[in-house]
């Protein structure tokens, strides 16, 4: 199926986009709904909005708002949040907090944690909004995850080789990136149009290789394809490197302490009825958000 050339557009474009009815089997959200929500819950919270970005089709059927964020926690990364949207059917509306590099605006997305995708069905504006306003309260978790990450893959070492078998995989394997996509990276990995502070043989610079190329993505697939390729290199190369960081510091001396005790005999040495293999674990944040309906009232 093809899809019509996005372009940059303005948020008054978007907002006075055709609006379609598509009956009681799909509910149409609006543009401008989208825009008004963003903007009205990261002022809400405490966020100030520094730049804005839209994009969309010739007929605005497929639209995305990109908003950056102003934040000093990270000298190298601002926080993002971005939305997806279509009046034709062919995407679900989707947000998510993720952050974007100050040197060249690549953005960073980070797994199903930070995003949101519903069918529009029901009532999804009053859904819409809750989700975005869900993420926007947890947005300085998803932005502090994303500056570890950042921070971790700048010690992670990937040769050239490495590199151009990675690039390979997400053509061939995962369908992340396409032809003209792999020749930009393959440029990037030449010469890279930006300087992100460390080596070429790192895996922040590789990072910032394929989101530069991301760039080219349409917008229907912009923000999932950022997410499954985070996912790709945390599992790749983050995984991976914490595990063997993990063995190294794990290695023991030649010399054991003979009056050491083993785990079995500790085991033994506790009362059963004090002990238990069950930890409980941390409640997770979860569920819908009630609707605040004084805050609630955008023009329909």
């Amino acid at each position: 199926m093809g899809y019509k050339k996005p372009t940059g557009c303005s948020a008054d474009h978007l907002a006075a986009a055709k609006f379609p009815n598509h009956g009681n089997t799909y509910t149409v959200i609006r543009h401008k709904f989208l825009i008004d929500a963003s903007r009205s819950l990261l002022k809400t919270h405490g966020f100030d909005i520094v730049n804005e970005e839209y994009k969309a089709t010739g007929d605005c059927n497929i639209a995305q708002g990109i908003y950056h964020i102003k934040s000093q926690q990270d000298p190298e990364l601002g926080m993002m949040f971005a939305w997806t949207n279509s009046y034709n059917k062919q995407i679900r509306f989707q947000c998510g907090i993720g952050a974007y590099v100050f040197v060249c605006n690549n953005g960073m997305v980070a797994g199903d944690m930070s995003t949101y995708a519903r069918k529009h069905t029901g009532n999804a504006d009053s859904e819409a909004f809750n989700q975005i306003m869900s993420q926007i309260k947890n947005a300085n978790k998803h932005y502090t995850k994303l500056i570890n990450d950042k921070d971790s893959m700048k010690n992670v070492t990937l040769s050239n080789k490495e590199q151009a078998e990675l690039v390979g995989r997400l053509f061939i394997e995962e369908e992340l990136v396409d032809s003209s996509q792999v020749s930009c990276i393959k440029k990037e990995m030449s010469k890279p149009s930006y300087q992100y502070g460390v080596g070429q043989d790192t895996g922040w610079a590789f990072y910032n290789h394929v989101t530069h190329a991301l760039k080219m993505s349409h917008p229907r697939s912009w923000m999932s394809d950022q997410q499954k390729f985070h996912e790709f290199m945390v599992a790749e190369c983050l995984s991976q490197s914490t595990i063997q960081t993990t063995d190294t510091n794990n290695v023991e001396s030649d010399t054991i302490d003979p009056n050491q005790l083993t785990i079995d005999q500790q085991i033994a040495d506790v009362n059963p009825t004090e002990y238990t293999s069950q930890i409980p674990l941390e409640p997770e944040e979860a569920g819908i958000i009630e609707i605040d309906e004084e805050t609630f009232d955008f023009e329909m």
